[in-house]
C-alpha cells in the first residue's frame, strides 16, 4: 500500500481509539454519577436526575433539526474522512467537485478540473482544514458504510461513495451527539461548583442563546461542536484530576489535549492551563525544598508531552503528507497575524459577528467569572486566563470576523467557560434573592428565555439570508425583522425545513451566491 493509504488507516484507527477512549469515560462518569444519586433521596439528588432527564430528552427533541450537508468548511473537515474510507487515500478532488456550488465554482475549471491554484507543492489538494472531525466522525461513518454495503448486496442500490444521505446522515448525527457530549461535560463541570438548578439553566441557555445550534444542527460539517466535545472534556478532566493527578491520568490528560488541537488548532490555547499549574507546583516545591516531588512532577509533564505529540500525529502526518512538512500549515501560517491584538473591540462589539453584539448573553457568561464564590476561585481563575488568551488569539487574527459565520464562530470553543460564568452570575443572583427562591428562578428563567428566542429569530434571519452572511449587518434592520419579518416566515420555512429541505437548501444557496455577486460587482 501507499503511504499515505497505511498512514491515513492508522489515523483513522487512531481516532476510532480516541472515541471509544472518550465514550468509556462518560459512561464511567454517569455511571458514578447515576450510583451516587440512586442512594441520595434528597431533593438535590432527584433534581440532580431529573436535570440529566431533560437535558436528554430535549436533545432528542432536537434531533429534527439535524441537517445531513456538507458545505462550505465543512467540505475539507468531511473530505478527511471520506476520501480515506471510500478510496484509501487522501486526493480530495471529488470532495471539491461534488461541494456547494459557490465552494466549488471557486476552484474548478469550466472543464471540472480543479484550478491549479488549488493544489500544493506534493501535488495533494491543499485542505488546510483539521482531521480531528474526522478522526471522531469515523466511527458513525464506518457504520453508515457498512449498512450501505449490506443493504447494496440486498439491492438497495444506495451509492457507496460518501456522498449519499446515509453518509451525511451519520455524520451529521455524529456531530449532534458530539455538541451534545459537550453541553453535558459542561454541565457537570459547572454543578461541581454551583446548585444544581443554575448549571442546568446554564446550560440551556448557552445551548440556545449562542452560536452553538447553528454549528450542531444547521453546518454540521464544520468543526466547532466538536471543539466544544474536546473542550469540555479537557477542562472536566483536567479540573477533576486537578492538585492529585497520577502519571496515568497526566497521560490520558496528554491524549485529550492532543485531540482538542486536532479538533481545533486555536483549542492549544488550554494548554496553559496544565502549564500553568505545573509552574505554581514546581515554586511549591522549591520553596518545601522537596525535589522528590518535583522529579515526579516533571516525569509527569513528559509523560503529558508525549501523550500530547503521539495524539497529534494524524495531524503532522496529514501535513507533510499534504504540504510537505511537520509544521506547514497552509494559509494559517501565511496569514498577516498581528501580535499587538488590534482586533480586540471588533471582536467584541462589531456588527460583522462580534462576539457580543450578537450573542449578547455570553457577555453576563464573562461577567459571572468575576462572580466566583471562595470554593470556586482558584478553578475560575484558571478558565478565566484560558478565555483571554483565546481572545487575544482571535484579536491578532486577520479574519478575526470568521467570514461567513453567526456570530463569532470561533468563540465556541469556550462554550464550557460561558457555560461555567453564567452559573456562577446566575447563582450569586439567586443569593441576592434569597428571601424568594421561587421569585428569582421565575425571573432568571423568563430572561434567559428572552436571550433564547431573541437568538433563534437572529439565527433564522442569518440562515435565510434576511442579513448578510459576510459583512457587517444593520442593526436596525435585525430589529425590524426580528418582530415584523421573523414571526410570519418562521412557521413556514420552519415546516419546509423539515419536510421539503433540500428544495430550501437550494433556495439559500442561491441567495448566498446573488449576495456574494452583489458584494463583488462595482458600484
Amino acid at each position: 500500500m501507499p503511504y499515505a493509504v497505511v498512514s491515513k488507516f492508522h489515523i483513522l484507527g487512531l481516532g476510532t481509539r480516541f472515541v471509544e477512549a472518550c465514550l468509556r469515560v462518560l459512561a464511567k462518569r454517569m455511571s458514578e454519577s447515576v450510583s451516587k444519586e440512586s442512594g441520595n433521596f434528597s431533593a438535590g439528588g432527584r433534581s440532580r436526575v431529573r436535570a440529566g432527564r431533560v437535558l436528554l430528552v430535549l436533545f432528542l427533541l432536537s434531533l429534527p433539526l439535524v441537517n445531513p450537508i456538507v458545505h462550505g468548511d465543512g467540505v475539507g473537515y468531511y473530505a478527511y474522512a471520506r476520501a480515506p474510507l471510500i478510496q484509501h487515500n487522501l486526493r480530495f478532488e471529488e470532495d471539491w467537485r461534488h461541494a456547494n456550488l459557490y465552494f466549488s465554482q471557486a476552484r474548478t475549471l469550466p472543464n471540472g478540473q480543479l484550478n491549479p491554484s488549488e493544489y500544493t507543492e506534493t501535488g495533494y489538494v491543499s485542505n488546510l482544514f483539521t482531521i480531528g472531525p474526522a478522526m471522531l466522525w469515523t466511527p458513525f461513518l464506518l457504520t453508515a458504510h457498512a449498512f450501505v454495503l449490506c443493504a447494496d448486496v440486498l439491492g438497495a442500490d444506495i451509492p457507496a461513495n460518501g456522498f449519499s444521505t446515509p453518509y451525511l446522515l451519520a455524520m451529521a448525527l455524529g456531530t449532534a451527539i458530539y455538541g451534545f457530549l459537550g453541553l453535558l461535560f459542561s454541565y457537570f463541570l459547572a454543578r461541581k461548583y454551583v446548585e444544581e438548578r443554575w448549571a442546568f439553566l446554564s446550560t440551556l441557555a448557552i445551548w440556545g442563546a449562542s452560536s452553538l445550534p447553528v454549528y450542531m444542527y444547521f453546518n454540521p460539517a464544520w468543526s466547532h461542536a466538536h471543539s466544544v466535545f474536546a473542550v469540555a472534556l479537557f477542562l472536566w478532566y483536567w479540573d477533576r484530576t486537578r492538585d492529585r493527578r497520577t502519571f496515568l491520568q497526566w497521560i490520558l490528560l496528554g491524549l485529550l489535549a492532543g485531540l482538542m488541537v486536532d479538533v481545533y488548532f486555536p483549542n492549544g490555547v488550554f494548554l496553559v492551563l496544565p502549564l500553568i499549574e505545573s509552574i505554581l507546583a514546581y515554586g511549591n516545591s522549591w520553596k518545601e525544598k522537596n525535589l522528590r516531588a518535583a522529579g515526579a512532577l516533571f516525569a509527569a509533564n513528559i509523560s503529558f508531552m508525549v501523550a500530547l505529540v503521539l495524539a497529534f500525529l494524524p495531524t503532522l502526518v496529514t501535513r507533510s503528507i499534504i504540504f510537505g512538512g511537520l509544521f506547514r500549515f497552509g494559509s494559517y501560517t501565511a496569514a498577516p497575524w498581528d501580535w499587538s491584538a488590534p482586533y480586540w473591540s471588533l471582536v467584541l462589539f462589531s456588527s460583522e459577528h462580534g462576539l457580543l453584539s450578537w450573542t449578547p448573553i455570553l457577555g453576563l457568561a464573562i461577567l459571572g467569572l468575576f462572580f466566583a464564590p471562595r470554593h470556586a476561585k482558584s478553578v475560575t481563575r484558571y478558565l478565566a486566563v484560558a478565555a483571554a488568551a483565546y481572545y487575544y488569539v482571535i484579536s491578532s487574527y486577520p479574519s478575526w470576523n470568521g467570514m461567513a459565520s453567526f456570530g463569532n464562530r470561533f468563540f465556541i470553543s469556550l462554550t464550557p467557560i460561558f457555560i461555567f460564568g453564567l452559573a456562577l452570575l446566575l447563582q450569586r443572583l439567586a443569593e441576592v434573592f434569597r428571601s424568594s427562591h421561587r421569585a428569582a428562578l421565575a425571573v432568571v428563567s423568563a430572561l434567559l428565555a428572552l436571550f433564547i428566542f431573541w437568538n433563534v429569530g437572529l439565527m433564522f434571519q442569518w440562515g435565510a439570508h434576511l442579513i448578510p452572511a459576510r459583512g457587517p449587518v444593520s442593526f436596525s434592520e435585525v430589529l425590524h425583522n426580528q418582530f415584523f419579518v421573523v414571526p410570519r416566515q418562521l412557521s413556514t420555512d420552519l415546516q419546509r425545513y423539515l419536510f421539503k429541505r433540500k428544495a430550501l437548501m437550494r433556495q439559500i444557496e442561491d441567495r448566498d451566491i446573488q449576495q456574494l455577486e452583489k458584494n463583488s460587482s462595482p458600484p
